[in-house]
């Protein structure tokens, strides 16, 4: 592998997002925005049981938060090093190398696009039947979808301050509600708590690659602290707490919320799980509160989908945005406005994202399970693969230049979590028929790990021509403000 090229002055950059306007309250925020609490404890937990009848998802979320609390030691290291909005993107580049960086680039671009369509699929499903009880008239969902897409494109074209102050408010009050509703659960007449969903053989075995791939589902984006790095206040300090700080909480949330639901269903939990969906969380509170707790439960719910979608685009935009920055997609991509927002990489994203839910609208498919289902389970399933892929680049790193880093930070912890993601995504590439509910090797069991390979094989073929085609920006992969080739365009960073 060729050594990495000079560092150019900091200055040789025009292409820059807005420094110095995040603290960790704010992008913690984003990521529990992007991890959205009162989406994963309805529709993922209760869509999760009524598909693959498995009731561990507690322990996996126990396990899912400890692996994530041991990869990001060498991840956050690795980001002290390489301040970079791509991530993935860069250490991998910088990591095993340039060519595989350009394809994990498209790979997470994959990923979290996925994310964001599923958004948009449930907001859709979800607030199709109270918007037509609330105004008389049936609205097809994929009105409302195009509706929350716009509100989306208009935040993400915007500074990210805008967005955040949304993602705050928004993310605050799911979470309080998500407390409030299981306390109003264990208030029903009769409720004792099933530990059975707590027991470590939930773990053993091929359904552990499911629950941790459902798992990895409910955690997506808390890797997106380091997408804001550019923009974050202090990002030493900033990045590492906002990171461990949001994980343990959202896990212990997670964990006493589905606990919490799946004891109140008893024996009948997967019946009841199947019939009622996503309302079984407030059916369930509905019994101490009331109805009202239904309605209430079901606006919030496509709020807290509202603040994912922003989330998801935010981090979606920024990859695109540090591509077109380095020269890998078209330096347009890489274009800010005065306050230094991605606009024309956020514009794109949601051109994007309006074609496929037009493709759904004409098609007739369903948005719950063909789109929110399918998405969310999708970019698990990529997230874990990405994370594998990180965890060995950071080992590849650090052995070449130790940087000053401790052998827990630098080798330790991240040879312990690839030997562990690696196991884990042999599980679920095994018994992904099983996640999607389909016969081995058939439907999307069969295709989506295809369509997922072709696109990082793809984004790596792209890499080796650039290195034969543009050099100088091959050699600037990954390398963020201190590409040599950021500003070669000369291109303005005004829109």
């Amino acid at each position: 592998m060729s050594a990495s090229p000079p560092l150019t002055a900091p200055g040789s950059v025009s292409h820059a997002l807005a420094a110095n306007r995040l603290g960790p309250f704010a992008i913690g925020a984003a990521i529990a925005s992007s991890v959205a609490p009162l989406t994963v404890v309805t529709l993922v937990v209760s869509t999760a049981i009524a598909v693959t009848g498995l009731l561990g998802f507690p322990i996996a979320v126990i396990a899912v938060a400890a692996i994530l609390l041991l990869f990001v030691v060498g991840y956050l290291a690795m980001a002290r090093h390489i301040p970079n909005a791509g991530a993935f993107y860069a250490y991998v580049s910088q990591g095993i190398g340039r060519p595989f960086g350009v394809g994990t680039s498209w790979f997470a671009l994959a990923a979290y696009t996925c994310f964001l369509m599923c958004c948009f699929g449930g907001f859709g499903a979800l607030m199709e039947p109270l918007v037509s009880d609330w105004i008389g008239l049936s609205v097809p969902w994929w009105v409302l979808s195009f509706a929350a897409l716009i509100l989306a494109a208009v935040l993400g074209a915007n500074e990210v301050s805008l967005s955040e102050k949304v993602l705050v408010v928004l993310v605050v009050t799911e979470t309080i509600l998500v407390l409030v509703y299981s306390l109003a659960i264990m208030f029903t007449a009769g409720f004792t708590f099933n530990l059975g969903a707590l027991s470590l053989d939930n773990l053993w075995g091929p359904s552990a690659g499911v629950l941790v791939v459902l798992g990895m589902t409910a955690f997506a984006g808390v890797e997106q602290s380091v997408v804001y790095i550019e923009e974050s206040k202090n990002p030493r300090r900033t990045i590492r707490v906002a990171t461990y700080a949001t994980v343990s909480i959202i896990a212990a949330v997670y964990v006493y919320a589905s606990l919490v639901q799946i004891s109140a269903g008893g024996p009948t939990i997967i019946d009841q799980a199947t019939k009622q969906g996503g309302d079984l969380f407030f059916n369930q509170a509905a019994g101490t509160l009331g109805q009202i707790a239904v309605i209430v439960g079901r606006v919030f719910l496509g709020t807290g989908l509202v603040a994912a979608m922003i989330a998801f685009q935010n981090a979606a935009t920024r990859y695109g945005f540090a591509l077109g920055r380095e020269g890998v997609l078209p330096r347009v991509f890489g274009r800010t406005t005065l306050k230094g927002a991605p606009r024309v990489a956020s514009l794109v994203l949601s051109g994007f994202a309006a074609a496929v839910l037009a493709v759904y609208a004409v098609a007739g498919w369903d948005p719950l399970v063909q789109l929110f289902y399918l998405g969310s389970t999708t970019g698990g399933f990529a997230v874990l693969m990405l994370y594998t892929l990180t965890s060995i680049a950071v080992i590849a790193f650090f052995a070449r230049d130790a940087r000053g880093e401790g052998l827990w930070q630098r080798l330790l912890a991240p040879l312990l979590s690839t030997v562990i993601l690696l196991y884990l995504a042999y599980l679920a590439v095994t018994n992904l028929h099983t996640l999607f509910n389909v016969d081995p090797g058939t439907g999307p069991a069969r295709w989506v790990p295809i369509v997922l390979l072709a696109i990082f094989a793809g984004g790596t073929v792209y890499g080796l021509i650039l290195k034969h085609t543009r050099p100088a920006v091959y050699q600037g992969i990954g390398r963020g403000t201190r590409s040599a080739t950021a500003s070669a365009s000369g291109l303005s960073t005004i829109l």
